[in-house]
């Protein structure tokens, strides 16, 4: 499931030139029995499979993540790396924890399955981080988010690193929304591109993208304006 993502686009040129280091852990490999057993039913009952703590463990020992999060000093919690669960139970993932996962050296990333995880595992996971209200079939794809939006932030990954700036969400527009963007021709089916972009004028384009960006987001997600209100009044 990770080989086409991983290797193409902007992140498989990134890999490529040793910009970042992307590695996928096969859970199988840490399983000891002849079927290679990774999950099993739920205590209790009920319906559907749990992944088996021991082969996580033991994959999280190889990774240097093997030790518990409690009853660790603080220079042990600095060496050893960010383990990361994907769950629909986790923190929303936004670009602010994009950006900070950005600049820790080593992310860990635990992608559930089934009903989940071991939950005495969790005393491993520094942060579980969901991708929203809404439950797939497993974590792969929410990992593979998670990898996508956090490499992006790294020096070398995204060619024009000025763009990174402009993003929705980034400091550019304050954390608002993106503008809308125009390319040619410059009418389409009767439908021309605003004229200021024609102009040639940079002060009055800045201008009419910044009015833009925040009429986008009064339409369509208020609450960033309400969140921009929040941090002024602090």
């Amino acid at each position: 499931m990770f080989h086409g993502v991983f290797t193409q686009s902007l992140l498989g040129k990134a890999r490529d030139r040793g910009v970042v280091d992307i590695r996928v852990q096969d859970l199988r490999l840490y399983c000891e029995d002849k079927h290679r057993t990774a999950d099993d039913r739920p205590f209790g009952g009920g319906p559907g499979m749990v992944l088996k703590a021991e082969p996580i463990y033991k994959a999280l020992q190889e990774l240097k993540a093997g030790t518990p999060l409690r009853g660790l000093g603080k220079k042990k919690k600095a060496q050893r790396p960010t383990v990361v669960f994907m769950s629909p139970q986790g923190q929303a993932l936004t670009q602010s924890l994009a950006d900070e996962l950005s600049q820790r050296n080593h992310l860990v990333i635990l992608a559930g399955h089934y009903e989940g995880i071991d939950e005495r595992l969790m005393d491993w996971v520094d942060l579980e981080v969901s991708i929203g209200d809404v439950v797939l079939t497993g974590g792969e794809i929410p990992a593979m988010a998670l990898v996508d939006c956090v490499a992006r932030k790294k020096a070398g990954v995204v060619k024009e690193e000025a763009s990174l700036t402009w993003d929705s969400f980034a400091a550019g527009w304050g954390g608002r929304l993106d503008c809308p963007h125009y390319t040619r021709p410059s009418e389409w089916q009767g439908r021309p591109v605003p004229k200021v972009l024609l102009s040639g004028d940079h002060k009055a384009v800045q201008s009419w993208r910044e009015e833009m960006s925040r009429k986008a987001t009064e339409k369509k997600r208020p609450d960033l304006l309400e969140r921009e209100k929040k941090k002024m009044k602090k």
